[in-house]
């Protein structure tokens, strides 16, 4: 089912918003933040958001950190971001269970190995995991010990042991998807733990056991899916991101709503 027929060159960082029951998403290519109903514009590229409190958001741009003000519009610099590297941008991102944020960097063009996933916790910005291609299926399991991530240039997304301040340990692999030549993008852990990933030019999201087993498949109506997210008042809607870059399918770019037979869980907050 299609939820905004809006048009995203790259759709990306679907964010449910718990305290304000509301869906937000980003078209990182188009500069833009969006909800139903409304958008707002940006100078440089935007993708990925946490939420801190009801009325604002921490943004990742290509530069930097942002608090942004739902209400106004309005954003303020909280940490750089590769402020100093003209070739790079953000890409996905989630916080954590700890009341980090992680936020993947790429290169604008896809210059390979130009990026890499950092993670925000308490006023520092850190850098864990690179060089990375192109960052994504950032994702918690529900108890906090556990991360997933790729880089989706190399097909494999990664899973990695997380201490309790939320620091990560050496990752692991987790599924490995070059035999079936799929493409991993965005994911979300759902309550159970199932990792739902997004992938690629498949147009499905795959259903994943804690043990990397596929449990079953969403399709949706566009080709490039790029990352989902559960919300609705119970938690148990897929929202799913879609990029039109490149391809030229009717709902290519649009955002869809397929309701599961399972429960996702409440994004957190994040905690400045």
């Amino acid at each position: 089912m299609i939820y905004d027929d809006r048009i995203c060159a790259l759709g990306e960082g679907p964010l449910w918003h718990p305290e304000r029951q509301q869906l937000f998403w980003f078209d990182i290519l188009g500069k833009r933040l969006l909800t139903h109903g409304a958008e707002w514009r940006f100078g440089d590229h935007v993708s990925a958001a946490g939420w801190v409190d009801a009325d604002t958001l921490l943004m990742a741009s290509a530069t930097g950190l942002y608090t942004f003000d739902i209400p106004t519009g309005r954003r303020s610099l909280i940490a750089p971001l590769e402020a100093g590297n003209a070739i790079t941008r953000s890409n996905d991102g989630r916080a954590d269970p700890q009341g980090g944020f992680w936020i993947g960097t790429m290169g604008v063009r896809t210059e390979r190995y130009a990026g890499a996933i950092y993670r925000y916790y308490r006023g520092e910005v850190r850098r864990l995991f690179g060089p990375i291609t192109i960052p994504n299926s950032i994702a918690f399991a529900p108890d906090g010990d556990l991360a997933y991530f790729t880089d989706t240039f190399g097909k494999r997304v990664m899973r990695v042991r997380l201490d309790k301040h939320g620091w990560p340990e050496q990752p692991e692999l987790f599924l490995d998807l070059r035999a079936e030549g799929l493409n991993p993008d965005g994911s979300v852990v759902d309550a159970a733990g199932n990792v739902w990933n997004a992938q690629w030019g498949a147009s499905r999201v795959a259903c994943y056991g804690p043990d990397g087993t596929l449990r079953e498949v969403v399709q949706i109506g566009a080709s490039q899916a790029s990352c989902p997210a559960f919300g609705g008042a119970d938690l148990s809607t897929l929202y799913v991101t879609s990029a039109a870059d490149g391809v030229k399918g009717r709902h290519d770019g649009m955002t869809f709503a397929v309701d599961v037979p399972h429960k996702g869980q409440a994004e957190h907050r994040v905690i400045l």
